[in-house]
């Protein structure tokens, strides 16, 4: 026969089992709850608009009336020469990110180092991080003009007469854009390297050191993966960057051109939209372009997650 004793405790235990059970079912419930009005807002702001322009990107569209399509506007980024030269720039822009990242860290380990005025030198490659795009494709654009400091510094050095006219040769317009386009993003690439860098244990650097390890080995297998995250988060930033950011400042350096020379994904989007009002087109390279952005954030990811399982 069962003493009281444990009858109570199975009893008791039986109570506590179903009443965290019901009180985690409420807090499950409450957290929906609280939740809801955030999952509504970011579904109508921004779920619902994309499965309307993923709807709109299959069909003729002239803001009025839609007449199905197909695939018609998919298959026109490949046969239009246009399209397809705005989908290689925007390639392009994603193969210079490495040239948009190596500059900014070696600038911040230099920085991480307490050299001299290093607070005024972060100042100084900070300050620029708060200009627009439009701004920056402005600088952009008198920096390469005829009359610009490059030219001109050929010009001191007697190559003047080879000078090119850098927006309006299609032949390095992109270069310059390109060029444009990662310069700006080096103080804020800078500094959140600056943040990882603060992040390192010193006393792991000081060991490796001890062992005999070389500066760059030190930088290579101490420093990188220990801020893989700060790292990764960069990387992710300026690709999405180099495909969805540049609007404004290709809009202000060459309008796109000369002809196509500088067209990207997201420009694209906008000549055909509002430009031409083929809206199921603009729907098309903008669904495309969501795609490969998010294609190549998943690329840069498993790289990375590769690289720190090695």
């Amino acid at each position: 026969m069962s003493s009281p004793n444990i009858q109570s405790g199975n009893t008791a235990a039986v109570r506590t089992r179903f009443g965290r059970g019901s009180h985690g079912a409420a807090t499950r419930l409450n957290g929906i709850l609280f939740t809801l009005p955030a999952i509504l807002l970011v579904s109508a702001v921004i779920l619902l608009p994309l499965l309307q322009a993923a709807y709109y990107s299959f069909t003729n569209w002239n803001g009025a009336q839609a007449k199905w399509t197909g695939l018609a506007n998919y298959t026109n980024v490949i046969v239009d020469p246009e399209l397809r030269r705005s989908f290689i720039n925007s390639l392009l822009f994603f193969v210079s990110v490495p040239f948009g990242l190596v500059p900014p860290f070696i600038t911040a380990y230099l920085l991480h180092k307490e050299i001299k005025g290093n607070k005024l030198f972060r100042a100084i490659i900070f300050a620029p991080t708060a200009l627009s795009w439009v701004v920056i494709g402005m600088v952009g654009r008198q920096f390469f003009s005829n009359q610009g400091p490059i030219n001109s510094l050929l010009a001191l050095v007697g190559l003047g007469d080879v000078a090119p006219n850098w927006l309006a040769d299609g032949n390095f317009a992109l270069a310059a854009v390109i060029l444009t386009f990662n310069a700006a993003l080096f103080g804020i690439n800078t500094i959140i390297f600056l943040t990882g860098l603060a992040t390192v244990d010193r006393s792991t650097i000081e060991a490796a050191w001890l062992d005999g390890a070389t500066e760059l080995q030190v930088v290579w297998y101490v420093i990188l993966p220990a801020m893989r995250r700060f790292v990764e988060f960069v990387i992710i930033i300026t690709v999405v960057t180099s495909f969805t950011g540049l609007f404004g400042m290709i809009f202000v350096m060459t309008g796109g051109g000369p002809g196509s020379s500088t067209l990207t994904l997201d420009f694209a989007v906008w000549r055909r939209a509002f430009s031409t009002g083929a809206f199921g087109a603009g729907a098309a390279i903008g669904i495309l372009l969501m795609l490969v952005t998010l294609l190549a954030i998943g690329l840069v990811r498993v790289l990375m997650r590769q690289k720190s399982e090695a």
